[in-house]
Order: structure tokens, then C-alpha cells, then sequence
């Protein structure tokens, strides 16, 4: 039985991922600082270690000797609530970089046979997505550096951190640039969540005839990644020689506006969309409106040269499934 350790896995994609992996006949360890959400510990894996990873010898503890795989999806992170508005800064970039620092250590010391890193699209330059519509995110252009927020600068800083790892001590990894992956069983309000997620509970919440907020004018581009797909990619990159990094994410390009749209499409409404900015924006939140850059979305030519798979489920799908999901929360929640 193949031994897989899945770091930050009472998170969102790591939940994902553990739970496809059992699936598959693996042992299942989770180390998280926080319980799963929405799945029950045995659903998802066979041992949770509930643990502070920025602590050296909690990561001393999770990580076993000769261990067969280690996922690490664990980093403070969040929506453009909590990264664009610069009170989170240290914290992203401190804890983030700790446990990084301590899992690259950690796992040359106990001879780990593969590890996979998820970093963030969030680390390309900001002025190669200052047009909407022609968002340069190939993975050669990520220097000269200039990421548009700190944690993206933390993501850039982990991704050399575990290619030096490689170079000097043979640290077998796979290095993966997420763009926003979306899905049920994540977070979906409380200032943390994603785009998608917010966009479907604000339809699933409001009334008819009443409006949806979207912050900015709408027109910034985005493309987003259905969980069961990222779960899929990283598997399959895992499973190649290519050590990356590679993008993993979607092509279908969308405004935010046009997903907000989506999401009332689907929840069969009749409301509008209220964009928010400026200074009324500021007005009501008490800092500039944090839309982070004009354009993003995948490009996934180097993936599909080096793993040999593509993406295929169309945005509309992914976002069906998830809302049927965020709307019975909703509907829990409002219960209480």
C-alpha cells in the first residue's frame, strides 16, 4: 500500500485530493491545523494529525521516514478579500514560507520519494496581465519578477526554495502553478472564499429582483479550474518525469461579470448585477477595492507537451454542480 502524506488536506483541493486518493487503495495521512469542513475524517483519509506545520517538530512528526508521496497544499491564504488588501501580508508570508521551509528539511531528512508542491498563478509578473484579454501566464514569463501581491512573492520564493532542494540534495518534486480552482466542499463565505463561490452564494442569498455585488467594473479576466480536474492534473504530473513548474488550470477565459452572470443564470433568478468601486467602494469596506490584476488565465501548451493530458469540462458544468452544493448550505445555514 503506497504511503501518502497530504499536508493542509482539512483544506479545500487537499480534502479533494485526499479522498481520490484512498479511493485508490492509498494510506492516507492528513496534517492540517484545522479539521476538514465538510467531510467526516474517514471519509477522506485513514490518519488526521491535527497540527501546526509552522512548528518544526510537528512537520518532524507528520512526516514519515521513506514516505511514498507528500502533497504540500498547506499556506495561510484566501479570496481578494484577504490577499489584495495588505492586512494579511506578514502572516501570508510567514507562515507560508515556515512551512515550507520546514516540509523541504523534513523531507530530505527522512528520504521522501516524491513530493508535490502547489504553488499559485498569483506569482506571475503583474504588468504581463494588465490587458484582460490578452493575459500573458505562459511559465516562462515569470521573470523578471513582479507579482501584483506578497503572497505571490511567497509562492515564487517556495517554488526556488524546492528546485534548490532538488539541485543539491536530489529532492524528487513536482512543482504545479494553480489558477483558480472552484468546487463543492469549500470555503464559500466569510471573506476567504474564491471568486466562483462568492458569486453562486450571493445568487443563492438574494432575492428576486435585488442585485449581486461584484467588486470593480466587472470587466477584469479570470479563468477557473472544476476541483475534480486539478485533482486529476496533479496525479497525472506526478506520475510523469517533468518536475515542473507547469501551470494547472482552465483556458476558458471569463470576465468576472460574465461569471457573476453565470451564477444567476443558474440559480433561475431574476436579479441584476451592482458593481462596486471607487469611492464608494472605499466608502463602505474602508479600503480600496481589491481586484487584483486586469487579466489571468491559463496557458497550457507546456503541460500538455510534458504530461501529455489536457482539461476539458466546460466552466457552465463545474459551476452547476458547485452551486447545487453551496445553495443546500445556504439553505442549512439559514435553517439555524
Amino acid at each position: 500500500m503506497k504511503t501518502v502524506i497530504i499536508l493542509g488536506g482539512g483544506g479545500f483541493i487537499g480534502g479533494h485530493l485526499a479522498k481520490r486518493l484512498k479511493s485508490e487503495g492509498c494510506h492516507v495521512r492528513i496534517a492540517d491545523i484545522k479539521n476538514h469542513e465538510f467531510w467526516k475524517h474517514e471519509e477522506i483519509c485513514h490518519e488526521f494529525i491535527k497540527c501546526d506545520l509552522t512548528q518544526p517538530k510537528a512537520v518532524e512528526l507528520v512526516i514519515s521516514e521513506s514516505a511514498d508521496e507528500v502533497y504540500q497544499l498547506a499556506a495561510d491564504m484566501g479570496g481578494a478579500g484577504y490577499i489584495f488588501t495588505g492586512e494579511n501580508d506578514a502572516n501570508v508570508m510567514h507562515s507560508s514560507a515556515l512551512i515550507n521551509l520546514n516540509v523541504a528539511h523534513e523531507c530530505v531528512k527522512k528520504n521522501v520519494k516524491k513530493i508535490f508542491y502547489s504553488s499559485s498563478a498569483c506569482m506571475y509578473p503583474e504588468h504581463n496581465q494588465l490587458d484582460p484579454e490578452n493575459p500573458n501566464c505562459i511559465e516562462s514569463s515569470a521573470y523578471p519578477a513582479n507579482p501584483d501581491s506578497e503572497y505571490g512573492w511567497e509562492k515564487l520564493f517556495s517554488e526556488r526554495l524546492y528546485f534548490a532542494f532538488n539541485r543539491n540534495y536530489n529532492l524528487d518534486v513536482r512543482v504545479a502553478r494553480f489558477h483558480n480552482i472552484f468546487g463543492p466542499q469549500g470555503t464559500w463565505d466569510g471573506g476567504k472564499e474564491k471568486a466562483p463561490a462568492a458569486m453562486l452564494r450571493k445568487a443563492s442569498e438574494t432575492k428576486e429582483g435585488d442585485g449581486i455585488e461584484v467588486w470593480g467594473d466587472g470587466k477584469q479576466t479570470r479563468s477557473f479550474l472544476y476541483v475534480d480536474e486539478c485533482v486529476e492534473a496533479v496525479l497525472r504530473l506526478m506520475k510523469s518525469d517533468f518536475v515542473g513548474p507547469v501551470n494547472i488550470g482552465s483556458e476558458e477565459k471569463i470576465s468576472i461579470n460574465g461569471l457573476a452572470q453565470m451564477a444567476i443564470d443558474i440559480s433561475n433568478k431574476n436579479i441584476h448585477i451592482n458593481n462596486l468601486e471607487g469611492q464608494d467602494f472605499v466608502d463602505k469596506y474602508g479600503f480600496s477595492c481589491p481586484v487584483g490584476v486586469r487579466g489571468r488565465n491559463s496557458d497550457n501548451k507546456l503541460y500538455k507537451e510534458k504530461v501529455g493530458w489536457e482539461v476539458n469540462r466546460p466552466l457552465l458544468e463545474g459551476m452547476k454542480k458547485t452551486y447545487e452544493w453551496i445553495n443546500s448550505q445556504v439553505i442549512l445555514r439559514d435553517k439555524l
